[in-house]
């Protein structure tokens, strides 16, 4: 029996959710994108261009005044309405998918948590990365046994942008939550602890590098896990030689892999899962290699193929667990242990000091 799609109100269309939701909540069978709200006369037009059919209102209250016609919220508005808007949508009855990061403190992801499970709905945070290619063809080796024992994790999401770009994303502001702590800092945090396990201690440095930033712009996380493993993790703006995206060292082999993940780019060039042949994959000069006793820049180990990306397995898993189906592929609490994280990162580099968890 075919199920009827699931209505879906989309807060937010700038970059995160012109380009990484409405993209792959249309791909996913299941799922109806119904209405995308914005104020901004620019990306309303936009969003009737991308997709015709779509309602469009101004306002999240004329959104919510329309709650039990939709069957699911994606809020992908700035990170200081994360909180309140999935208050709002979870106390109006509706299931709700968060960019990450879901809230400003572990203590309001755990509060947003505590709220859903009390009302019985769905509460999911997008993270996105976790269906890199790199980062999958990583859990494939750990599991496998590739490596042995893991001793250190080193991740780098790193850029080149010498000029502050400006907006709410690198605005000194607290109340903001911008900065690259907050921004790419939940993404590699996340990762870390999907593989290696709760963290025990946490260390970092934070700078602001560029002339006129107002926030962070260059950061390291040192996490030592309850595990053993010690994360060596990098997030910058003001990287003018990138390094590895990964350099995973263990008791047998390590890994090293440079390059990112291809699917943000095709996104933003406007292809689709859908419709792109091989989507997720990359060339062959970019997979990494895995061995021991020499630079894999000079050759040393064999070459690993890079699994196919797949962002579009997020919203998947997020249809299977509304209709019961399936557990959320990412809750509230996971985000709520990252944000302890970044809370302690954020003491750390404030206090020159290493804060245990």
């Amino acid at each position: 029996m075919t199920r009827t799609p699931l209505r879906v109100g989309l807060v937010g269309y700038g970059l995160a959710g012109s380009v990484f939701h409405a993209p792959l909540i249309t791909a996913t069978e299941g799922l109806a994108l119904d209405t995308v709200v914005t104020s901004n006369p620019e990306r309303q037009q936009q969003a009737r261009t991308e997709f015709p059919d779509v309602r469009i209102a101004a306002t999240p209250d004329e959104l919510f005044d329309r709650a039990a016609e939709l069957d699911l919220i994606v809020i992908a508005s700035p990170n200081k309405t994360h909180v309140p808007l999935a208050t709002t949508a979870l106390k109006a009855g509706l299931p709700v998918v968060v960019d990450k990061p879901v809230a400003g403190t572990a203590a309001e992801a755990r509060g947003l948590a505590a709220l859903a499970e009390d009302r019985g709905l769905l509460l999911s945070v997008y993270q996105n990365r976790r269906w890199d290619n790199d980062f999958l063809t990583l859990r494939k080796l750990l599991a496998e046994g590739e490596l042995g024992d893991v001793w250190r994790f080193e991740s780098r999401f790193e850029r080149w942008r010498p000029q502050p770009k400006g907006g709410w994303r690198e605005s000194g502001d607290p109340a903001e939550i911008g900065g690259l702590l907050y921004d790419l800092g939940s993404h590699v945090v996340d990762q870390a602890l999907v593989l290696f396990g709760p963290a025990a201690q946490v260390y970092a440095e934070s700078d602001i590098r560029r002339p006129g930033a107002e926030t962070d712009d260059d950061t390291f996380i040192a996490v030592t896990h309850t595990s053993g493993v010690r994360s060596h993790l990098y997030v910058s703006a003001t990287t003018a030689q990138l390094g590895p995206r990964f350099r995973v060292l263990g008791s047998k082999a390590g890994y090293v892999k440079y390059g990112l993940d291809p699917q943000e780019a095709a996104l933003r060039d406007g292809m689709r899962p859908q419709t792109t042949a091989g989507w997720g994959t990359e060339p062959e000069s970019l997979w990494g290699r895995v061995g021991s006793g020499e630079s894999p820049l000079t050759g040393g180990g064999r070459v690993e193929p890079t699994l196919p990306g797949d962002y579009p397995a997020y919203y998947a898993a997020v249809t299977r667990a509304l209709n019961d189906d399936g557990p959320n592929p990412v809750t509230a609490l996971e985000a709520a242990a990252a944000l302890d994280v970044l809370e302690a990162a954020r003491r750390s580099a404030r206090d020159g000091v290493a804060v245990a968890l």
